[in-house]
């Protein structure tokens, strides 16, 4: 049985540089983590591919490989000129992220930047928009993870139904533990969730913590009411053998200390 890929994501690392960063993780023990697409390109230049090649030796350096790579797409847009550059952007980071080490993608539905989209517009949009990924995931081989972030994709039975409707073997989902419950759900709906969609489970954040929205506090995995070991039981019973990504939002982020924790229960529990 191959050891278990243990992760971390990046973003949420305050007060370090990137290199920092991979240094610190991995004296930690972590050997894979979650890229923000900034990592590895700016956006504009033509040379993303060239820029993601240094990120990659880069984490060589450290004993880290890439997971995945966060794409930072947002599919619910108020005009057909601005989705359609959404599109070809995807299209470009399709393209990029293989050269930093991956050829899995992370990513959102939208975010209705600005309250320009009325809701009901936005389950359309995410899936039209999805389809039209699909179209061209084959050709450059890679994969897609989408997230249940923010307001636009929060629900597990959603998510589901958003599989079956996309119908892409090459679009799975990305199951961040503590987001159901940030954005209301309760515990037993939450386990459901993990159960529908442990076959789908492309990548993983694992999170924790307490609280609805306002009321939200971050903690160490295994400190806060997720019960992550259902989430764990069910994905490996699954098959799932991507990396178990660790994502702290707790009190102790300086120094990397909340995410000490998070690597020891990791280590203790997948």
């Amino acid at each position: 049985m191959s050891e278990p890929k243990i992760g971390v994501v990046h973003y949420n690392w305050p007060n370090f540089t990137f290199e920092g960063f991979l240094q610190r993780a991995s004296a930690i023990g972590y050997r894979y983590t979650e890229l923000m697409i900034g990592d590895i390109w700016d956006g504009k230049s033509p040379d993303g591919a060239k820029t993601a090649e240094a990120t990659r030796k880069l984490m060589e350096k450290y004993g880290i490989q890439a997971s995945t790579v966060a794409a930072g797409n947002d599919f619910i847009q108020p005009t057909k000129g601005e989705l359609e550059a959404q599109i070809e952007r995807f299209r470009t980071v399709c393209q990029i992220v293989p050269h930093a080490g991956t050829r899995l993608l992370r990513c959102d539905g939208g975010w209705n930047r600005g309250g320009k989209v009325p809701e009901f517009e936005w389950d359309r949009m995410i899936v039209e928009s999805f389809k039209r990924v699909a179209d061209f995931l084959e050709k450059y081989d890679v994969r897609v993870a989408l997230d249940n972030h923010g307001l636009s994709t929060n629900d597990g039975d959603w998510q589901f139904s958003f599989l079956e409707r996309v119908g892409s073997k090459r679009i799975g989902v990305n199951v961040d533990t503590m987001n159901y419950r940030w954005f209301g759900h309760l515990l037993p709906r939450i386990n459901h969730f993990f159960d529908i969609l442990a076959p789908h489970v492309f990548h993983t954040h694992m999170k924790d913590g307490r609280g609805v929205r306002k009321d939200y506090q971050g903690a160490a995995l295994g400190e806060g009411e997720i019960d992550l070991k259902h989430a764990v039981q069910r994905f490996k019973a699954a098959g799932y053998d991507g990396a178990w990504c660790a994502e702290y939002e707790g009190p102790e982020r300086e120094g990397g200390v909340g995410y000490e924790k998070c690597y020891k229960w990791l280590k203790e529990n997948v």
